[in-house]
């Protein structure tokens, strides 16, 4: 009965085993208020935007550009869905004060929130290199494949990046790594420590995300420098063109929110582990706000990079009916002087 009893208090405690609430840590008072700004903030954009997304795909002709927006609004969805619950947890404790301890004795609310932050975490990443892969499919290599993605195929592609995403972050719950309170005791995430599994699910999660950034950085830059490769003065082409522009810088704002946010959490964990150094919880906490900052700067790009928004901003571009390329002409004249240069060579 002895041993029947400590196990059961040993398995209810698991995820208070390393980091166990109540904490002595004093939040400096403008934290109090970060989740409450943020994540009313970012829920807000992510709102707005998609809004925005769904009246351009009631009006697009293109399929190609109706698949692009598919995976533009399944971002939106999964950075409001992030947000909407973990940010709705965070926001409770600093209100309520709730007991960890007593209200979870079994580890089920702090693994759910645990396998939330990992699965809303690697989805905007996986999503942009997702996203990367079919536009350089369908810029660099347009007769290898159906050249107009089909709306079925975009909505099947993004349900698997989904399940991808949850898998991984089930793998602590299945017993690859674990999930613990994190200090000051409003969160849980999976444990940052050199033991062997904790060890693995960390460069795990680290590999993915950056793997998943140096995909769409690579690929990104192959496809723009395409792009202005095949520029021609056509204005049927130039048309077409502008399309192809337009979801190309969409695309490469993402990629440079996405890496700017991310790296530095990814690259902390994965130094963290490997050097088997103690964890700073000030460095962590600022590393999770950065990665925060992702679900909120992902809709205006949706939001202020389209041709509409610019076109206001430089209204020369809808007298001339002109390439919004024509915004920078002598960055163009010169990339395009310098891959003509390289062709004839």
């Amino acid at each position: 009965m002895g041993t029947s009893s400590s196990s059961n208090t040993s398995a209810v405690s698991l995820c208070f085993q390393k980091n166990n609430p109540p904490f002595n840590y004093t939040l400096p008072i403008a934290s109090q208020h970060f989740s409450t700004i943020f994540t009313t903030l970012g829920l807000a954009s992510n709102l707005f935007a998609f809004v925005v997304l769904v009246k351009s795909y009631q009006r697009t002709q293109s399929r190609s550009r109706s698949s692009f927006l598919i995976f533009l609004g399944s971002l939106v969805v999964t950075d409001f869905l992030g947000l909407l619950v973990t940010g709705s947890i965070v926001i409770s404790f600093h209100s309520t004060h709730f007991n960890w301890k007593e209200l979870d004795p079994d580890c089920h609310f702090c693994n759910f929130m645990g396998i939330s932050m990992v699965f809303y975490g690697l989805c905007p990443l996986l999503l942009g290199a997702t996203m990367a892969i079919e536009r350089f499919m369908g810029i660099n290599q347009p007769f290898s494949r159906p050249t107009n993605m089909s709306k079925r195929r975009a909505m099947s592609t993004v349900l698997v990046v989904w399940v991808f995403a949850g898998f991984i972050g089930l793998l602590p719950v299945l017993g690859l790594g674990s999930y613990h309170m994190q200090i000051p005791g409003s969160w849980c995430f999976f444990s940052i420590t050199s033991e062997p599994w904790d060890l693995t699910f960390c460069l795990i999660f680290s590999m993915v995300g950056l793997l998943s950034l140096a995909v769409s950085f690579v690929l990104n830059t192959v496809s723009v420098v395409t792009l202005f490769r095949v520029c021609c003065n056509r204005e049927s082409v130039q048309r077409r063109r502008d399309h192809e522009v337009e979801m190309m810088v969409q695309l490469i704002c993402i990629m440079i929110i996405a890496s700017v946010c991310w790296c530095p959490l990814l690259v902390f964990i994965a130094q963290k582990v490997l050097s088997n150094t103690p964890l700073n919880i000030s460095r962590l906490l600022l590393w999770i706000r950065f990665a925060t900052w992702n679900q909120i700067l992902d809709p205006w790009v949706y939001i202020l990079f389209r041709r509409a928004v610019l076109r206001r901003v430089y209204p020369k571009l809808n007298r001339s009916r002109a390439s919004i390329m024509t915004l920078y002409p002598s960055f163009t004249t010169t990339l395009t002087k310098i891959t003509r240069t390289s062709v004839d060579n």
